[in-house]
């Protein structure tokens, strides 16, 4: 569990992370602590170390803005960061509400008419909450297609999919983290993150890094186990009328050996969608059957 004095243990974790050398300190080799110390980060923000040494122990509740503007300039935070930072610090600006896990009908349509393409909506805490046919088949080789961050730290297939396993890992919680900044307190997110804290080291050490960071667009580089490599690019799209949820798509260039591979990926997501269709229909079938002979039993009973 996270401590009460989440400025403080964010501005540890970010000050730890930010290389002396990358704001004009010399890379000690005697340096006892990784990153920044308190008295460096004060004097590159222009506060007093005492002051700065309150903030982090969290007994300075109420820092003005101009002094997390100094801040976050001292520990070079970019835009996503600097933005977590002052949600932390100025908790009155930051945004009221809670993220939507249901997906509506138009979306779901929309999903469906997408043949080309791999696309879900995912919510805040990275839940996949619809998906479509060509989605489901490229992630057939997990064990469950339910949340990106579990399928990730606690599938073993996670390996062998992602091209580059440490980075998809990275991006995945630094993305949470900025869902959990934009919801603070969301029930699904708060227990996402207690499970894989408890589950996986890996990715309770990522989440104390407290790297906060939206995944708007990335290339990514799969290996499916029937289509082969596959180089994609994606895009997370907000979907403004379900606060949380963003509608991801996978794309590639049309010709390519991914764009290739796409074309496979759709006869086999038509292949399954056509078992299923099959699978159910010769169910309905039996469970009609059942019923008549029911029926028929009732209508002439034994003499």
């Amino acid at each position: 569990m996270e401590s009460e004095n989440k400025l403080g243990d964010y501005l540890r974790a970010r000050r730890a992370m930010t290389a002396p050398p990358d704001v004009g300190f010399p890379d000690d080799p005697s340096r006892r602590v990784p990153g920044l110390r308190r008295d460096e980060v004060a004097l590159l923000a222009g506060v007093s170390t005492d002051y700065y040494i309150r903030l982090e122990q969290g007994r300075e509740r109420h820092p003005s803005e101009q002094v997390l503007q100094a801040i976050a300039r001292a520990l070079r935070l970019d835009d996503a960061a600097a933005a977590h930072l002052f949600r932390l610090g100025l908790p009155v600006l930051g945004p009221s509400g809670s993220s939507t896990a249901t997906v509506g009908p138009e979306l779901r349509r929309l999903l469906d008419g997408m043949h080309d393409v791999p696309a879900f909506v995912v919510g805040a805490a990275q839940d996949i909450l619809a998906a479509n046919a060509m989605a489901r088949e490229l992630y057939r080789g997990f064990a469950r297609y339910d949340n990106l961050l579990r399928m990730i730290f606690l599938d073993a297939f996670a390996q062998e999919f992602y091209g580059d396993w440490e980075k998809a890992a990275r991006i995945a919680v630094s993305n949470l983290r900025a869902a959990s900044s934009r919801f603070p307190g969301d029930e699904r997110i708060e227990r996402v993150v207690g499970e894989l804290s408890v589950r996986s080291p890996a990715f309770a050490t990522l989440w104390a890094r407290y790297e906060v960071r939206p995944r708007t667009h990335e290339d990514k580089h799969f290996r499916h186990p029937r289509v082969g490599e596959l180089h994609l690019h994606f895009e997370a799209l907000a979907v403004t009328s379900a606060p949380g949820q963003h509608l991801s798509i996978y794309s590639a260039e049309p010709g390519s050996t991914s764009g290739d591979g796409l074309i496979l990926l759709r006869r086999l997501a038509e292949q399954s969608t056509a078992s299923a269709q099959q699978s159910t229909a010769s169910s309905q079938q039996s469970t009609a059957s059942a019923e008549r002979s029911i029926t028929t039993e009732e209508g002439n009973p034994r003499s």
